[in-house]
């Protein structure tokens, strides 16, 4: 059964509609990237996936597994939260709040978990160093060692390499990958359609509507991906 099943579904934002005609599922373990030029409608269907926007028409629905507590989110970050004045270990636990539950303290099954993923993402050794002192992709890291920590199931990643220089960005992604791997079900955003080809298993190509989806094999010599990849859209390269 799919995680996540979309079928003639349109999102819509301030009463707009921003994008439509989507069908497609996400299966346990795939590695769905969602691509498409600015303001193709990737966000507004990410909220959708993460219910925070109902569908305007059609539906989306999502299995048992596919649970508050069970799904890790990295949003983009803002200005804000660059300057968060924590230390790496407290923001990685923090990201135990949701399965914490009722209890007042987190439990050592949590702190082990936050350890076990500062080590996955290599930042143990920063782990008392105040967050806002970190480089860009120590930052990201820590946020992804975060969402690690509150994913069971699926991980859902918008724009995780922004602003990131290229060898960063490359050692991220290359993390991604083993992440999904062990298991875990990643939706990613991304504007690097290149790293999306080389590293996701699907593909899913928004131009307010459905231009594509299926697998990232079948994306490269589809007619939407050859136009994308060779920066042959009406806006350019993005």
């Amino acid at each position: 059964m799919a995680i996540i099943s979309c079928r003639d579904a349109s999102f819509a934002y301030d009463g707009r509609v921003v994008v439509d005609g989507l069908n497609f599922e996400v299966n346990k373990g795939d590695y769905l990237c969602i691509v498409g030029e600015n303001g193709s409608g990737k966000t507004t269907l990410m909220k959708g996936i993460l219910k925070l926007n109902r569908p305007k028409t059609g539906t989306i629905t999502t299995a048992e597994s596919f649970e508050a507590n069970s799904i890790g989110y990295l949003p983009q970050q803002t200005l804000a939260q660059k300057d968060f004045p924590a230390s790496v270990y407290e923001i990685v636990l923090s990201g135990r709040l949701s399965s914490r539950g009722l209890l007042p303290f987190y439990s050592k099954q949590d702190k082990e978990i936050a350890l076990e993923n500062m080590e996955k993402l290599g930042i143990s050794s920063i782990a008392k160093k105040s967050f806002r002192e970190l480089s860009g992709g120590q930052q990201q890291r820590v946020l992804l060692s975060r969402a690690l920590c509150a994913a069971k199931n699926v991980l859902l990643l918008d724009e995780p390499v922004a602003g990131l220089d290229s060898l960063v960005t490359a050692e991220l992604y290359k993390t991604i990958q083993s992440i999904s791997r062990e298991g875990i079900t990643i939706i990613m955003i991304s504007h690097d359609i290149y790293a999306a080809v080389e590293y996701a298993s699907h593909i899913l190509h928004l131009q307010n509507r459905q231009a594509f989806f299926g697998s990232a094999t079948d994306y490269k010599e589809s007619t939407a991906g050859m136009l994308f990849l060779k920066g042959d859209t009406k806006d350019g390269l993005i």
